[in-house]
């Protein structure tokens, strides 16, 4: 074997092993953030939004909007903000839902703001940023699912915002040993491609819960 295969060989083997380590440690940190939850006090607590139907919000959605009702009555934050837009046919954005939902729950409708933009994470996260921007806020805790809470605490503070993260608890997405892993894998490729790119990515080989 000549010095350039040589070479070459050992090139590819670096890279190989700089991609793993890199993977890994990506997923590594997707599995710590999703582990802490911070309840510090801030401006607003953000709910991300998930799929509803007809202004019914799914169980991963419930289980976010449950969430956020808890920090609001804990004095986490006295704003709590619902985000994202809707699908072609739907009547409702995911950020109504959230509110009605939320409305229901008891929280006055006067603490609750409806951003109703969005198609992905970093959609949402932009819009977000710019709503509290025009009101003088700039500090958040991010409600969503356990795996999602590093990405969208990066986006977020990319955004200018002072971002920290309280996951879900309960619901389909921390239920089953299964989903968890889906999670992982699903949010590390996301991540990986939002720090190399800027740019959002809805990862679809791994099917989303």
């Amino acid at each position: 074997m000549s010095v350039v295969m040589r070479w070459i060989g050992r090139l590819v083997i670096g890279t190989v092993l700089i991609a793993l380590v890199l993977v890994a440690g990506t997923a590594f940190r997707v599995w710590q953030v999703a582990r802490v939850t911070d309840t510090a006090t801030v401006d607003a607590v953000v709910v991300l939004g998930a799929a509803q139907y007809n202004g019914v919000p799914t169980e991963v959605f419930r289980a976010r909007l449950d969430q956020s009702v808890f920090l609001h009555q804990q004095g986490v934050a006295p704003l709590i903000v619902t985000v994202g837009g809707k699908q072609e046919g739907d009547v409702f954005t995911e950020a109504a839902a959230g509110r009605n939902y939320l409305v229901a729950q008891g929280v006055p409708a006067e603490n609750i703001l409806a951003v109703e933009e969005g198609a992905d994470t970093l959609e949402s996260v932009e819009a977000v940023a710019r709503e509290l921007s025009a009101r003088g806020l700039s500090s958040i805790v991010v409600t969503t699912d356990p795996w999602h809470s590093l990405r969208t605490k990066i986006m977020a503070q990319d955004a200018g915002l002072s971002a920290n993260s309280a996951p879900v608890r309960s619901g389909p997405a921390v239920w089953a040993r299964e989903s968890q892993f889906k999670g992982i894998a699903r949010e590390t490729a996301a991540l990986l491609y939002y720090q190399f790119t800027h740019s959002s990515h809805d990862v679809s080989f791994i099917p989303s819960l």
